[in-house]
């Protein structure tokens, strides 16, 4: 397998590249974020695309694959894994794209995620100390978050979904039109969270004060029915059967549980308590199980996850509240469906690492959007009476 083997493999993944700049300092505006600002998430989320590109050269994995299955060609439209496939094979075999081009356009995909999660972060520490700030820019340049969200396959897709989903939930009642695109593209990828992310979606309407009672009936019904129609081919993808019932649900994780159990990742999660195991899937490996330069980088990635998350409940605790108006509903109802949900069936901590991306940023905002103290005189809450905040939330 080689990157590139020809002048226009060349040419097109320069293009790709220069295309995907374009479209960050776009997209960027949208979000009122400067043009360094959004070029350095590119060009950092760009850079780890490329160490992704190596490893996978050098390794292998599902990346290659999509890859070579895109190649041969002859697919048909359907939903995850042939969904991806499908999706590559339109840069591949229509644009005759190469490795790199391929990487880089899916690289794209995740830095739209990771421009509208930093978006949401500097919302949620608006007016706050600068150390709160500091530590919502850390948490963007993680590395975990763009090596995962950078290569060919679901993870780019699942997370741009994830984060734009987060953007809508912070002023819904407007935002539904992006909400709707973000479960397509999660339904794409992984249509078994889809289903998750209307579910919740479909709570927060119902729950939600902040709209007339006309507009929160019209949502009612647009996401009852898109229940309706994603919930029985999710669980059909997902292996649960046409009949959900107790038995079916238990037999679906106890067998879930028993996958991927091998390799150095491998954990038996079948004996843990529920509570370890939303701890494993979220914050494992700690810094004491590191056995690699990766699995240092992901350790060091966690031990500051672990801090906000601390920091975070102390803050839900003492019930401090964010005044950002967002869907706290949604937001909660999302994460924690997709936490508790994916710990119980997820018996290896690489996939782990890779898959808590589709609902962490959610749980990140509800956490630090809480913590510090906003400055009232000099500062007050963004306001969302219109679609882009101010400009000076990119500073």
């Amino acid at each position: 397998m080689e990157l590139y083997s020809s002048v226009w493999h060349l040419i097109s993944a320069l293009l790709v590249f220069l295309g995907g700049a374009s479209i960050a300092v776009i997209i960027g505006k949208r979000f009122s974020a400067s043009t360094s600002r959004s070029m350095t998430i590119y060009c950092w989320h760009t850079l780890l695309c490329m160490v992704y590109c190596w490893y996978a050269l050098t390794y292998g994995g599902d990346a290659i694959s999509y890859f070579k299955q895109a190649e041969i060609g002859g697919l048909e439209f359907s939903f995850g894994t042939a969904g991806v496939d499908y999706l590559t094979a339109i840069f591949v075999q229509g644009l005759g794209l190469s490795l790199l081009g391929g990487f880089l356009v899916f690289n794209i995909f995740g830095t739209i995620g990771l421009q509208a999660f930093d978006a949401c972060l500097r919302i949620a520490t608006h007016g706050k100390n600068g150390n709160l700030k500091k530590l919502a820019t850390l948490i963007v340049f993680l590395p975990s978050v763009s090596f995962w969200s950078s290569a060919i396959g679901k993870d780019s897709l699942s997370f741009m979904a994830a984060s734009l989903a987060l953007w809508a939930s912070l002023s819904l009642g407007r935002r539904w039109w992006l909400m709707v695109f973000s479960v397509t593209v999660m339904l794409l990828a992984r249509p078994h969270i889809a289903a998750m992310m209307v579910m919740a979606w479909a709570f927060a309407v119902l729950v939600s004060s902040k709209l007339s009672l006309g507009k929160r009936a019209s949502l009612a019904i647009v996401s009852s029915i898109a229940v309706a129609i994603i919930l029985p081919f999710a669980l059909r993808y997902a292996g649960v059967g046409e009949t959900i019932d107790a038995a079916n649900l238990a037999e679906y994780v106890e067998q879930r549980q028993s996958y991927n159990t091998e390799g150095g990742g491998g954990v038996d999660i079948a004996s843990m308590s529920l509570p370890m195991k939303l701890i494993t899937y979220m914050f494992r490996p700690f810094i004491f199980e590191v056995n690699s330069v990766f699995t240092l980088a992901a350790a060091i990635d966690n031990l500051i996850l672990l801090y906000l998350f601390i920091m975070g409940s102390k803050s839900v605790f003492l019930r401090k509240k964010s005044g950002l108006g967002e869907s706290r509903s949604f937001m909660l109802a999302y994460s924690l469906l997709a936490w508790i949900t994916l710990s119980m069936t997820t018996a290896n901590l690489g996939i782990a690492l890779r898959q808590k991306w589709m609902f962490a940023p959610i749980l990140i905002f509800l956490l630090i959007s809480v913590m510090g103290i906003r400055n009232r005189k000099k500062s007050k809450a963004p306001n969302f009476s219109s679609e882009v905040p101010d400009h000076h939330m990119s500073k």
